[in-house]
């Protein structure tokens, strides 16, 4: 399979004749450019007008090489698809895809039928330890497993958004082909894989195209890890599109989550990504997710299948903890409410001013967009990862029977559930901020970093202050594992009900998401909410659910009907006989499913 119908812009192409084409955007490179392969004498290169060099030299897979700058400076190719030996290391030119794919036909599954499941394929054990764990997840649900950013990065661990070769997986997980054995498994096991990738900015370690490609970056405008990409450049953009090409072609992956494209000045090159990627991949089912903070809705109609719902975590993050600061003070007032308005319309803010972000209006309107536009998680690698020491909800939430209910509320929902790593058996292993800088300035002004982000904490501030853990500690990557405690009596338990409630899932409401739509929602006191959809097939689906402690009484014009033959799920016992008699139980979530007359 060609991931593009015409030759790479950029990297080590292998011609049909046995040699290979070496191409490099250099626009602002100093004379004596060269490309030094690995005993041989180095190649004097010589940017044209567009200010790509190039030239065909009778090597193949295999051959070790970089590029030397004027300066002598010896750097890897920035499209490299594998490196030697890490991020400084040499360029190995690939081949054409041979691994010998057992699922060929695979074209993915429809949007609506999404499970997704976050993991690091690190801490999982690599590509390898990874596909043994595919099975399990299979038969707990999933159907689409999401993999945190792969792009090469330095040192063995990482989160992977210090990433700086885009196109080369890191080798500290396995090899290419392990890489494309977990992919080919997932496919047999009727399961997809989309890949997180990150085209706002590159990490602070092995990234050399400011010294001999400057228009790669813009001066005028700063992201919070670095300078912005110009995606005004033909040459940048065509660097990333192929970029998305390469992982849905080369590895066959089925979908890709872009990270924080609100640091992407402008949004006309996200839409050119999206119609030229479904251009080039026809009768597959490529799927496209956002992170976005911005909120615009208008992407969700071009050509993109959903974005994470930060507004609905933030809400319901602020209702299962009582937490107030950072960015959950704009979800305290009337928290509620707001529930109400994520779950009927998507996001909170649709255009009103955010006081966290100074007053500044935030988003578009979201209200005619799908529930299925919208990725809705209790945890994920940010939220859980982003606390001072790396806090999971079950270490959080002060009753086990709330975190019930909003585990049912998100996995029932309309919305596209995302399960982040070891929260299907109630692990309560912290998510950790973790590097492995080989540079001991860079890690040193890491754990500094760290130090200034939280200073403002009671807990981090004064004579007593507590320890921040260490990011470049091997340990603090050890402690992150979420799966020490799988085989206790309580992650068994937790694991029996995150499969029943997805099977039901996939049995009942995923085959009628297609055109679902909502039917409206509204507050129930202070922490509770009712809202209906009416699903793709005429059915309606009602949601009752309670984050509080106490009941909260039904109003009469909301009390279901009949004899709840329909019901789908409580999530507590005694949740069915309070409706019956007009009240919603503490720390419980109902949904009714009322199929068409």
């Amino acid at each position: 399979m060609s991931a593009w119908p015409e030759p790479f812009s950029f990297g080590a192409l292998p011609l049909p004749d046995g040699r290979t084409r070496f191409r490099l955007w250099a626009p602002t490179a100093a004379p004596g450019l060269a490309l030094v392969i690995e005993g041989r004498a180095p190649i004097a290169l010589h940017p044209d007008a567009q200010g790509y060099a190039q030239v065909d030299v009778d090597c193949g897979a295999g051959t070790r090489y970089r590029y030397r700058l004027g300066d002598g400076t010896l750097v890897p190719d920035p499209a490299s698809r594998l490196q030697q030996d890490d991020v400084h290391g040499a360029s190995i030119v690939t081949g054409a895809d041979a691994y010998p794919w057992r699922h060929p036909g695979w074209r993915g599954r429809p949007w609506e039928e999404t499970v997704l499941y976050e993991v690091h394929a690190g801490l999982a054990g690599g590509y390898a330890g990874l596909r043994q764990r595919l099975p399990a997840l299979a038969e707990l649900g999933v159907t689409l497993l999401e993999l945190m950013p792969l792009a090469d990065f330095p040192g063995p661990r990482n989160w992977g958004y210090d990433g700086v070769l885009p196109y080369a997986p890191d080798t500290a997980y396995g090899s290419p082909d392990d890489l494309k054995a977990l992919i080919d498994s997932a496919h047999g096991l009727g399961m997809g894989v989309m890949l997180d990738v990150v085209y706002n900015h590159f990490g602070p370690d092995g990234n050399f195209l400011a010294s001999y490609a400057a228009p790669f970056f813009r001066d005028d405008i700063q992201t919070p890890w670095g300078a912005a990409i110009d995606f005004r450049q033909a040459a940048v953009r065509r660097y990333f599109a192929e970029n998305a090409l390469h992982w849905l072609g080369e590895y066959r992956f089925d979908g890709l989550r872009l990270d924080a494209v609100h640091a992407i000045a402008g949004h006309g090159w996200l839409e050119e990504l999206a119609q030229h990627v479904r251009g080039q991949l026809p009768g597959r089912h490529v799927h496209l997710v956002l992170e976005n903070d911005d909120n615009r809705a208008s992407l969700l109609q071009a050509g993109y299948d959903a974005q994470w719902n930060d507004d609905a975590h933030h809400v319901l993050h602020h209702l299962l903890t009582g937490e107030s600061q950072g960015y959950y003070a704009d979800y305290a007032a009337q928290p509620s409410e707001a529930l109400a308005r994520c779950l009927e319309q998507g996001w909170l803010y649709q255009g009103q001013p955010s006081a966290h972000r100074g007053g500044r209006p935030r988003g578009e309107p979201s209200a005619h967009l799908p529930p299925t536009a919208f990725v809705l998680f209790l945890q994920n690698h940010d939220q859980t990862g982003n606390r001072a020491h790396g806090d999971r909800l079950t270490r959080l939430v002060p009753s086990a029977d709330r975190l019930r209910a909003a585990v049912a509320l998100q996995l029932l929902s309309p919305q596209i559930p995302l399960i982040f790593m070891g929260e299907e058996i109630g692990s309560e292993s912290p998510f950790l901020y973790f590097t492995s800088h080989t540079d001991p300035a860079l890690a040193q002004a890491v754990r500094e970093g760290r130090r200034r982000e939280f200073s403002s904490f009671a807990e981090f501030s004064g004579p007593d202050a507590a320890t921040l853990p260490d990011p470049d500690d091997p340990a603090t990557y050890a402690r992150s594992q979420p799966w020490t405690t799988e085989q206790d009596d309580d992650a068994k338990t937790w694991l029996t009900y995150y499969r029943a409630l997805l099977h039901l899932r996939q049995r009942a409401l995923a085959p009628r998401l297609r055109g679902a739509a909502s039917l409206g929602a509204l507050a129930l006191g202070e922490r509770g909410v009712h809202a209906r959809w009416r699903l793709g097939d005429g059915a309606v689906l009602t949601l009752y659910a309670n984050l509080g402690a106490a009941p909260e009484p039904l109003p009469s014009s909301l009390a279901p009907t009949g004899d709840f033959s329909d019901l789908l799920f409580e999530s507590l016992p005694g949740a069915r006989a309070a409706l019956a008699t007009g009240s919603v139980c503490g720390d419980s979530a109902v949904y009714l499913l009322e199929d068409a007359a």
